[in-house]
């Protein structure tokens, strides 16, 4: 399902920048017996209903054309949120210097979250946190989300 994630990312990448907002990421997922695409969107000042609204109606067409997905689904274009995950090199570099959670796969010293300011990305990632720097490496990682609290 990535695979149509990122087909449908680099079809929709520049329509969506053109109606004044950034394609924060795009996810297709199967709830239940349904199939969701959904597109995730940003700007400095927020995002609204209209701002959703406008998204979704200059995609549809593109969506219609291309066909990029081969079976029945429900789109949804929504805020990439105050929690958003990062995902994209893009989105790392975009929030160096703010606070995040990283979500590991395994207990590292008896912790599996961890929270601290982005210091640096370069596939593995270094928080700064209250007991000093941290490194961690790609595989090492399940999730890491802004953190704003």
């Amino acid at each position: 399902m990535a695979g149509v994630a990122e087909r449908v990312f680099a079809l929709i990448r520049d329509t969506v920048e053109q109606q004044g907002v950034s394609l924060w990421d795009v996810r297709f997922v199967k709830e239940g017996a349904a199939q969701y695409l959904r597109v995730f969107i940003d700007k400095p000042e927020g995002i609204g209903i209209d701002d959703c609204t406008t998204v979704s109606h200059a995609i549809d067409p593109l969506l219609d054309e291309y066909d990029p997905i081969d079976t029945a689904y429900y789109l949804e274009v929504c805020s990439s949120g105050s929690e958003r995950e990062l995902t994209r090199p893009e989105h790392f570099s975009a929030m160096l210097g703010r606070t995040v959670s990283v979500r590991l796969f395994r207990p590292r010293d008896g912790q599996k979250e961890f929270v601290g300011s982005l210091v640096s990305y370069d596939g593995g990632i270094v928080l700064q946190t209250d007991g000093g720097e941290i490194r961690f490496e790609k595989g090492e990682f399940s999730k890491v989300q802004l953190n704003d609290k």
